[in-house]
Parts: structure tokens; C-alpha cells; sequence
């Protein structure tokens, strides 16, 4: 586990420890849980546009095949 240094203002300081105190948790384990979910947000949003880009300009083929497939009926 690695230590980081964070300089926040007092203001946001304040903020974070009263909703880590409402929440039963420590301004450490508030941060951590907050981390992880904003990387969760992020690797899905880069696992979205890697498919996202895969799948560019295939539509028209795509709907070629569809259009084919459903005439073969």
C-alpha cells in the first residue's frame, strides 16, 4: 500500500470529514472508496470506447448481412 500526500483547502478538508463521519468511515477509507469507483467509471468508459471504435463504420455491412439473412427466410 502506498502513502499520498494530498493539499487540499481547510474548507473541502472540513467537508470530507464530516461525510466520512456520517458515512462511520475514515477520511482515508472515504477517499479509497471514492478512488475506486471513479477508476471503475474510467475503465469502463475506455472498455466502451475501444469497442465503440472497433465497431466504427461497420454498420452499413452489418445491416447488409441483416438485410440478406432475413430475405433468405
Amino acid at each position: 500500500m502506498s502513502a499520498l500526500t494530498l493539499r487540499l483547502p481547510e474548507d473541502t478538508h472540513h467537508r470530507l470529514r464530516a461525510l466520512a463521519r456520517s458515512r462511520g468511515v475514515s477520511v482515508n477509507r472515504l477517499i479509497a472508496d471514492m478512488t475506486t469507483v471513479m477508476l471503475s467509471e474510467f475503465d469502463a468508459e475506455t472498455r466502451f470506447a475501444l469497442r465503440a471504435a472497433r465497431g466504427k463504420g461497420v454498420a452499413p455491412r452489418a445491416l447488409r448481412h441483416l438485410a440478406r439473412a432475413s430475405r433468405k427466410r
